[in-house]
């Protein structure tokens, strides 16, 4: 069916005016930075988040705004005629809006955390699109099996407004409810594509995205509020070291979901999440899974390999975040790059980028906290994997020496959600069960091994995790 909202005269009249009073803080500067630092036209494209700044943020840091839960708030989209850019072939584009995690953590385990607000919360959407109060949007869509996903058609000619609701909140991804200010930070991305000869809106044109915090309802008015008054109270030499709020938010230029590198894939990756292990089938009492499953480690996969063709090579620079060099390396194979020496990164892009980027190369990863063994306590009616007489043990790479990443990582070798764990023993030899704590964890000792167990929670649809 096609949704199409005229625009009203009045919307034609004051919309430059107050377009150019959006970006006034940033538009100036922004594209003369752009300009100068990559010598090439910017982007046809720019879209503001109708939604305040916060004052906490330092100089150098990314804009966080404050979004309340389930309120309606407005993504404009920049007539590209009002910033002077060139035309583009397409008479409509299409917008890809999707919230995701702004977490490199989180982004691992994507997939399961969705599927767990999914069952959580059924028949709920975790972004959706106020079709009434929209402006000059064709087509609006929302996936049913993409929760946290819209799409739309627009004029680029025109002026035009999407306004977005987001359903979750921060919290809802914490395993311990802290409040608002501790919860998770989002990501709000939009990813435009023109259409090509076929008529399929699959060229990549744009993405940009904003950081994010969404409180319950009226909760991001008092936590904005919380934070100016914070900034009144310190001296005028500390204030100078964070960033001025504003009143809109500009979303800034990065690189496009990997999803939408192949808009004809059906499936929906996370940017680097990668298919779990097969998953356990719990029993009654202790379970294990079906298949020995490999623990995936951050940052030891997704490597640039000599082998990887110049497309591929594109690929591996937008999913970890080196676009601006994208068209620099154009015919760059894996080798040609890979042949490339620390100096040379640096001395084509810069200090800060050539070093992150010989270091994504090389695949140097932070190293993990801590690391434990555990072995899976098998049921009667299963056979026990053992290697010339021995039981078989996984690995668990915890980057931080706490409860919940514990609690992730167990999660992740039976392929649970970490909020289907309700709480984790430490069984002694003298059969007593101790509550395992922040403090507990913290005490392990250096490549410790247990044997581990789970009890089902009759209480809820969770599990109990015992290690012996």
């Amino acid at each position: 069916m096609l949704f199409c909202h005229p625009q009203p005269e009045s919307y034609h009249q004051h919309s430059a005016s107050y377009i150019r009073e959006a970006l006034a803080p940033f538009l100036k500067n922004e594209e003369a930075r752009l300009r100068a630092e990559s010598g090439v036209k910017t982007s046809p494209f720019q879209y503001v988040l109708c939604a305040a700044t916060s004052p906490a943020v330092k100089l150098q840091e990314e804009t966080l705004t404050y979004l309340n839960q389930g309120q309606s708030y407005e993504i404009r989209m920049l007539n590209r005629k009002l910033v002077e850019y060139s035309d583009i072939s397409s008479k409509y584009v299409k917008s890809i809006v999707r919230v995701v995690f702004h977490d490199r953590r989180l982004q691992y385990m994507e997939h399961q955390q969705l599927e767990g607000w999914r069952w959580n919360r059924p028949g709920d959407r975790i972004l959706d699109v106020d079709v009434p109060l929209s402006v000059g949007i064709f087509e609006p869509r929302s996936d049913p099996l993409h929760l946290n996903t819209i799409e739309f058609l627009w004029d680029p000619l025109k002026n035009a407004s999407v306004f977005i609701q987001v359903h979750c909140i921060s919290t809802e991804f914490t395993p311990r409810k802290h409040g608002g200010e501790k919860g998770v930070p989002f990501r709000i991305q939009v990813d435009t594509f023109t259409c090509n000869d076929h008529g399929e809106y699959v060229e990549h044109v744009h993405s940009s995205s904003c950081q994010v915090k969404v409180f319950k309802p009226k909760g991001a008015d008092r936590k904005l509020k919380t934070d100016r008054e914070k900034m009144e109270k310190k001296t005028p030499q500390d204030r100078d070291k964070y960033q001025s709020s504003h009143e809109t938010t500009l979303l800034k230029e990065c690189s496009p979901w990997p999803e939408t590198l192949n808009l004809s894939s059906t499936s929906t990756p996370s940017p680097i999440y990668h298919s779990s292990p097969p998953p356990c089938g719990f029993t009654d009492g202790n379970c294990s899974p079906n298949q020995h499953a490999e623990v995936f480690v951050p940052g030891c996969s997704d490597h640039l390999l000599p082998s990887s063709s110049p497309q591929d090579t594109q690929q591996w620079l937008h999913r970890h975040r080196f676009s601006p060099f994208s068209r620099l390396f154009s015919s760059f194979s894996g080798a040609d790059l890979l042949r490339m020496s620390r100096e040379d990164l640096i001395q084509i892009c810069g200090p800060a980028d050539g070093i992150r980027l010989f270091n994504t190369m090389k695949g140097r990863s932070i190293q993990p906290r801590l690391t434990i063994y555990v072995c899976q306590q098998q049921t009667r009616n299963q056979a026990t994997m053992k290697l010339g007489g021995a039981d078989v043990y996984h690995a668990l790479y915890l980057e931080e020496r706490t409860l919940v990443d514990l609690s992730e990582k167990i999660a992740g070798l039976y392929n649970i959600t970490p909020q289907q764990i309700t709480q984790i023993y430490r069984q002694k030899t003298t059969g007593i069960h101790i509550l395992v704590s922040d403090e507990m964890v913290q005490n392990l000792g250096e490549e410790a091994s247990f044997i581990i167990s789970t009890i089902r929670d009759e209480s809820s649809d969770g599990y109990h995790v015992v290690l012996k």
